[in-house]
């Protein structure tokens, strides 16, 4: 549930920083300039639906007493690392959607890109290992 405010949270960023403030692209820069805001306002649209929907999610767990915050963030930091690589490798590359930036040698912003994410990504796992390690330890501490 923590990726799914990850996911939303990175697109926000995405969204505000690249394609706002900085006019790098649009989510789908292959038609017209109003093709690309109404694209950016349906991704928008996305990273906000996923944000509340995810808080919905974290508030449900916490009234529940089910709420481990180092997997929540272990979850967010894997949701935002694999949205970064989803959209580096399949919505940059595979599907050619858009480029990060236009005019400029892609290669040091593909591996900036694509390398934060790996790092987000592995971030998250090692989390979620030590989580599940430290619950295995205790469990077994129970046991004796």
């Amino acid at each position: 549930m923590g990726a799914l405010f990850g996911c939303g949270i990175i697109a926000f960023v995405d969204e505000a920083v690249f394609h706002q403030l900085l006019h790098w692209h649009h989510f789908y820069d292959r038609s017209t300039q109003a093709a690309g805001l109404v694209s950016d306002g349906v991704f928008h649209a996305f990273s906000w639906f996923a944000t509340v929907a995810s808080l919905f999610l974290f508030a449900d767990l916490r009234r529940r007493g089910a709420l481990s915050t180092r997997l929540w963030l272990a979850g967010i930091l894997m949701g935002i690392g694999a949205f970064q690589l989803f959209d580096g490798l399949v919505q940059h590359k595979l599907l050619d959607l858009h480029e990060i930036r236009y005019g400029v040698d892609l290669v040091p912003y593909d591996l900036a890109w694509n390398g934060a994410a790996v790092a987000f990504l592995v971030a998250g796992m090692l989390l979620l290992l030590a989580v599940r390690r430290a619950g295995r330890r205790s469990a077994g501490a129970d046991d004796g």
